[in-house]
């Protein structure tokens, strides 16, 4: 029997939002169907109580942007629209074309909080930073034409592949990192993890960087030193944030939900296990989830520790900005790469644009390319798939 909400009660959006933003795929969490009006508004429900913002990865794919868009009038949700970037073109074509339609249906000024061009996309060599600095400035022209300049456009990409073209066609940075798929032991992944924002920060210069993925998974297989447990989930999570708080840095966390429909086909068997809720849609930890009464963030390192750390990064990197990035797919792991949205929409092939090599050290749908791992790259592309 379908749900019915009243506007009223999705509109109560965290009285106080403990949480920036949530990665989100509206598809339904058990069988991967493609959302409805009433599905969305149930999910959208239950993340009131965690956050007024949540981030898709195509507007496309399974037709999510119109669903979600309808389930957010009225409220005061906010959404970022993404738009996925494969190699096959007419993925991102298909994907813009919908977004410019959902703009003359919808009120994105009160909805939209900014659209994102493209996931991972040059991690996984199917595109470079030329290409998708020409694709943002397209969808800027697109938004300013319709009187929506306003917008913020930028592009998610995991933090060794920010370069400088890529920073100057961007509104902001918006980086992906996970501690996780490093192999970084949970003692050590807050300063993993800060050590890479403010390395980008040094790179973006006026530019705001926002984290647009992080988090740890709660079971499913170690990743080298890293441990998934419900343990290092919590831990990870108040450490970052409480941090990121301090530090006046934005993020969306990932993710919403476990979801069951995903494949386990990457190195580590985590994909469904990202999420601040259960596949049954129940919270995994109390209620608050962290407190950040009497935390101490771990000392931030000098201006001249900073600029070592990225020569450093710099040096161990065989492309132009570093490695250790993990892929997704529009639906999955990270729960939203794509691939062919026209087809199974489950083809991406999670590969990092850095080196020669670096095919054999990707991982798929979520999965980091570090640089002792090494991955078959059939398994990259089996992940990929796991995410529409």
């Amino acid at each position: 029997m379908k749900s019915v909400l009243s506007i009223a009660a999705i509109a109560s959006a965290a009285s106080a939002a403990m949480f920036n933003g949530l990665s989100y795929n509206p598809k339904q969490l058990t069988t991967g169907e493609c959302p409805t009006v009433d599905t969305v508004k149930d999910d959208l429900k239950v993340l009131s109580q965690y956050t007024n913002q949540v981030r898709l990865y195509s507007v496309n794919d399974c037709n999510q942007g119109e669903p979600v868009l309808r389930a957010m009038e009225g409220t005061s949700w906010k959404v970022q629209l993404g738009l996925w970037v494969s190699d096959v073109e007419e993925v991102y074509q298909k994907d813009r074309d919908e977004l410019i339609r959902l703009a003359g249906v919808f009120d994105f000024k009160k909805q939209v909080s900014a659209v994102i061009v493209g996931n991972e996309s040059i991690y996984r060599k199917e595109q470079n930073s030329a290409q998708m600095a020409a694709k943002v400035a397209e969808v800027k022209a697109a938004l300013a034409k319709i009187g929506l300049s306003s917008i913020p456009v930028t592009v998610s990409e995991t933090w060794p592949y920010y370069d400088k073209t890529l920073i100057d066609a961007v509104d902001y940075a918006n980086v992906h990192a996970f501690p996780f798929w490093e192999g970084t032991k949970i003692e050590d992944a807050q300063d993993k993890m800060f050590e890479h924002i403010y390395n980008l920060q040094s790179l973006a210069g006026s530019k705001k960087v926002v984290v647009g993925e992080t988090g740890w998974p709660d079971d499913g297989g170690n990743y080298e030193d890293a441990v998934p447990s419900r343990d290092n989930e919590h831990r990870y999570m108040k450490e970052f944030i409480c941090r990121a708080q301090l530090e006046k840095i934005e993020y969306i966390w990932f993710s919403a939900f476990d979801e069951a429909w995903k494949p386990v086909t990457n190195a580590s068997d985590v994909e469904t296990h990202w999420g601040i809720l259960k596949g049954d849609k129940t919270p995994k930890f109390s209620s608050p989830m962290y407190d950040c009464t009497g935390f101490v963030p771990n000392s931030k390192p000098s201006d001249d520790e900073s600029s070592e750390l990225s020569e450093d990064d710099d040096d161990s990197s065989s492309g132009a900005s570093g490695s250790g990035s993990h892929g997704n797919s529009s639906s999955n792991h990270s729960g939203h790469e794509q691939g062919s949205i026209g087809d199974d929409s489950d083809e991406d092939a999670e590969e990092s644009g850095a080196s020669d090599d670096s095919d054999d050290e990707s991982k798929s749908s979520g999965a980091w390319m570090l640089r002792s791992a090494t991955v078959p790259a059939a398994a990259v592309v089996l992940a990929a798939a796991a995410f529409f």
